[in-house]
């Protein structure tokens, strides 16, 4: 049987997601012979273009319209997309923005804080909007499993790793739900 392939994306997060699966130390190696790492930010891939994979997941919430359209790509990929961290799962402590509206944002950050000079809110036509408010994975597709916890415990991450790679879809046990 062929090994599962399994895609990674980091969005509105810290990164500590994906450090936590690095913390699985030597568990790491028991993990990566199970599954094809395809796409992740650990290899440092610059192309959201994703091969079809068994797993995607996701760390981080859902903030601006370019992060919007990777995780409609990956949705597109994978047969599972799981979240990981509160971010992804809850929209975590990047929500605490969706009472101010976004141009007033915008111009405390570029324009009005105490250490500006002749600032001016960015408006290269590359850059990606800010959505109106910060959204959780499920708000905008289909998610089938969630790790949550800032940031998930490594052997959470570990176990829903392995229920895909048994063909399961992962239902972590209340004993990987609790927080240190």
């Amino acid at each position: 049987m062929p090994k599962p392939k399994v895609a990674t994306v980091w969005l509105e997060g810290c990164s500590g997601c994906h450090m936590s699966f690095l913390d699985l130390d030597e568990s790491l190696l028991g993990i990566l012979e199970a599954v094809d790492l395809t796409v992740t930010p650990i290899t440092d891939f610059k192309d959201y273009a994703f091969p079809e994979v068994a797993l995607g997941v996701v760390e981080g919430a859902v903030a601006n319209s370019e992060q919007l359209e990777i995780v409609k790509k990956l949705r597109g990929s994978c047969q599972i997309l799981m979240a990981w961290g509160d971010c992804a799962v809850f929209g975590g402590i990047n929500k605490l923005r969706d009472p101010i509206p976004v141009q007033d944002l915008l111009t405390r950050g570029y324009v009005t804080t105490e250490s500006t000079v002749d600032g001016k809110v960015p408006t290269d036509p590359s850059l990606p909007v800010l959505l109106p408010r910060v959204k959780a994975l499920n708000e905008v597709v289909q998610v089938e499993a969630f790790v949550p916890g800032c940031p998930p415990r490594p052997e959470a991450i570990a176990f829903a790793l392995m229920e895909v790679v048994q063909g399961r879809i992962p239902v972590l046990p209340k004993e990987l739900l609790h927080y240190d």
